[in-house]
């Protein structure tokens, strides 16, 4: 297949892109608005001429953020947009740069040639940059058009995502021969792209921009506070992060198990997906717990055995109240979600056995024995009883994760030094 045949099949694809975009506005109203923008069609007014960053979703928004500050600071004079995919990930860019008026936001236009081309003579940007593996051809192309560098930052490719690419081999080598930068996070990944047609020079290995993450000390001391007012410094405390269907059951099934023998400890319950909210509340009520929602501002109480994090950008936070962490997206085939913003902040970290997204970040903790696996609601319970009723063992667990963060910290700086190469 080549990008004529793919723009071809795109096109005839639209029916069941609108499908799904009214499937999904069905669950996730937020879907239903700003649609036109999704086709490149009523964009906000732009500052032109800066750097473009795409980010996906929310996991990708937050990774970027870091690197989105550094731009900032180092490029005070050029504008930033941020584009994103998802309603969620809109959320979250709108407001981790609420303040800072430099930064602009948008949906990505499908990956229509003519949806690219208006997008980038709209935004008019010196450089695209890519966060992780987000590969659209005609955005590409009509950026090698515009002579507009493209970087694909903290980039990952599986054996079964190459070998995916590989069978769309016209497609795939002309568009990764096109880009200008590939940072990508291990030698394995970076021989993939090679292989599948990426100009050698081109390609980097940087390791992950995700251990560059840095916790303002201002957050931990706001958990601590939070927790006073809570009068939850005595009580354990545990977190069950970005769960997805099918776990939150387990989570609570083990929630009722570590109650038997710490009949005091709540549980931070935070569903992935803000469609879900509701329903994770409705089922944690139904099991039989005392639960608040996050978003309403009630308080934590001495009955309160379980509360919801129904809020967006806030995650950290949560982390932060807590002593240690599960982190979900990993007890069902999903492929895990980021171990390190729990190592980060100096937590234990637990998951489950599906971590096909950070198989390079998961070995590094075990290796380290940073990282606790468990694959049901019996291994989750006796693992969070265990670092409950083991202070030290839990302090030994979570200085191992902060060990590896610093350990492998620098990808951030390797990564803004070649996109300053290629802005100059």
């Amino acid at each position: 297949m080549n990008r004529t045949l793919y723009s071809i099949l795109f096109h005839l694809g639209l029916p069941l892109i609108a499908l799904r975009l009214w499937l999904r506005a069905r669950k996730a109203p937020a879907y239903a608005q700003r649609v036109g923008e999704r086709f490149a069609l009523g964009l906000p007014a732009m500052q032109r001429g800066g750097i473009w960053v795409h980010a996906v979703s929310v996991g990708e928004s937050i990774a970027a953020a870091p690197m989105i500050r550094a731009l900032l600071a180092r490029y005070p004079q050029l504008p930033i947009t941020v584009t994103c995919m998802t309603p969620t990930g809109s959320e979250r860019i709108q407001s981790l740069f609420a303040n800072e008026p430099r930064v602009q936001h948008c949906y990505l236009p499908y990956d229509f040639p003519w949806a690219a081309a208006r997008f980038l003579d709209h935004v008019q940007p010196k450089i695209g940059v890519i966060m992780e593996t987000e590969l659209w051809p005609n955005h590409i192309h009509q950026c090698a058009k515009r002579g507009i560098a493209t970087v694909l930052a903290n980039a990952r490719l599986s054996e079964r995502s190459a070998r995916g690419y590989g069978r769309f081999a016209g497609l795939t080598r002309p568009m990764l021969a096109e880009m200008s930068l590939i940072a990508v996070q291990t030698e394995t990944e970076a021989q993939r792209f090679r292989d599948l047609g990426a100009r050698p020079e081109c390609v980097t290995v940087t390791g992950s921009i995700k251990f560059d993450l840095t916790i303002d000390p201002q957050l931990l001391a706001s958990a601590i506070e939070q927790r006073k007012q809570w009068q939850t410094l005595a009580r354990p405390v545990w977190i069950a992060a970005s769960t997805h269907a099918g776990e939150d059951e387990v989570v609570l099934a083990a929630h009722r198990a570590v109650m038997e023998s710490h009949p005091d400890a709540l549980l931070i319950l935070v569903p992935r997906h803000p469609e879900r909210f509701s329903s994770v509340f409705e089922l944690s009520q139904q099991q039989g717990f005392m639960s608040v929602r996050r978003s309403t501002g009630e308080s934590v109480t001495h009955g309160t055995s379980v509360l919801v994090g129904d809020t967006m950008g806030e995650l950290l936070f949560l982390y932060a109240l807590a002593d240690l962490a599960f982190v979900g997206g990993s007890l069902v085939p999903n492929g895990g979600h980021n171990l390190l913003e729990p190592a980060a902040l100096g937590k234990p970290v637990l998951s489950g056995p599906h971590l096909f997204n950070f198989l390079e970040i998961a070995a590094m903790l075990r290796n380290a024995r940073a990282l606790e696996e468990v694959s049901d609601s019996a291994e989750l319970a006796a693992a969070v009883r265990r670092l409950i009723d083991q202070p030290e063992r839990a302090k030994e667990i979570a200085d191992a994760g902060l060990a590896v963060m610093k350990a492998n910290q620098g990808a951030l700086q390797k990564l803004l030094d070649g996109i300053a190469r290629l802005l100059h």
